[in-house]
């Protein structure tokens, strides 16, 4: 088997390529710089340039299953050209792919699409499931809406098309997670608003875990990649101050604070949005990380 990964890269691509090679399924993958491609059997580097329509078509060449995760990062001060950035990354790629699939041989049957749990409104009280039909009203909402409708055109491809809402991603490596603990290992932590928003996070390990299931098992649809039990930003910031062995004396920081500091891109922190996965979980995935106490064990 081989699959073709864009953001290969990237926190959670490099763990889907270790999954992989692990399995023996090789990779090539796509970069934008000539000096990154390598050229083994098993990892294989192409050449894009998504904003000039460029790509090595021979990128595609025996390979069964696209995995695309790239796109340019939420968490950088949503200016004007960087909310165009984030739209642009993720619709000019995926009408990139598209076209080379469509107009060159190719024995494609599953692209899985990264996704995000943005899609879901605001709620403290909703439990949302991938069936869910209302959008979010945010920036975010939007670019997920747009996003989601342009893999879609891979179904007019007869390519079965599968997409994996991603929540808030708990890895060392980068992610929420160092950012959520930086402040508090200064002992300048502290809660978010009321803290009552709902947090619906996944450990890496776990996250990569499910794109793996999805691909093993030709899984179409949505689902949801979330560990099967969010926590209020109020629990998250008190157990990894507890596991950090720090206090937590501050007050709770306020939303027009953050707004200051952040701009619009501060609904991050305070947007709720309490997720199921209990779909990813009926298909026959076990999660390694359920509770939030065993996957800040481990990071911490």
């Amino acid at each position: 088997m081989r699959v073709l990964i864009t953001g290969a890269t990237g926190l959670i691509g490099s763990e889907i390529v270790k999954n992989c090679h692990a399995k023996g399924i090789a990779v090539n993958y796509l970069t934008t710089s000539k000096s990154k491609i390598e050229n083994n059997s098993n990892y294989q580097g192409f050449y894009w340039n998504p904003s000039q329509s460029k790509i090595d078509v021979n990128c595609i060449k025996d390979v069964d299953t696209i995995i695309h995760l790239v796109g340019a990062s939420i968490s950088k001060r949503w200016t004007k050209a960087h909310k165009q950035a984030i739209i642009n990354s993720r619709l000019e790629t995926t009408a990139l792919l598209h076209d080379t699939v469509k107009n060159n041989s190719n024995t494609i049957k599953q692209i899985i699409s990264a996704s995000a749990i943005g899609y879901y409104p605001d709620s403290l009280t909703n439990y949302y499931s991938e069936d869910e039909k209302e959008i979010s009203t945010s920036f975010l909402g939007q670019v997920v809406e747009a996003w989601e409708q342009v893999v879609d055109t891979f179904k007019t491809l007869n390519i079965i098309v599968s997409k994996v809402r991603i929540g808030i991603v708990f890895s060392n490596k980068g992610g929420a997670f160092p950012e959520l603990a930086k402040p508090i290992k200064f002992g300048a932590g502290a809660v978010m608003g009321s803290g009552k928003q709902w947090m619906s996070w996944v450990h890496l390990n776990d996250l990569a875990g499910i794109f793996m299931h999805v691909l093993q098992r030709n899984l179409e649809g949505i689902y949801n990649g979330v560990a099967p039990n969010p926590a209020t930003n109020n629990t998250i910031t008190k157990v990894i101050a507890k596991k950090m062995k720090r206090p937590l004396f501050l007050p709770n920081i306020p939303k027009f604070a953050m707004q200051l500091v952040l701009g619009e891109m501060h609904i991050i922190l305070f947007e709720s949005q309490r997720v199921s996965s209990k779909k990813i979980e009926d298909s026959g995935f076990e999660f390694k990380y359920v509770n939030l106490d065993a996957a800040l064990e481990e990071l911490v």
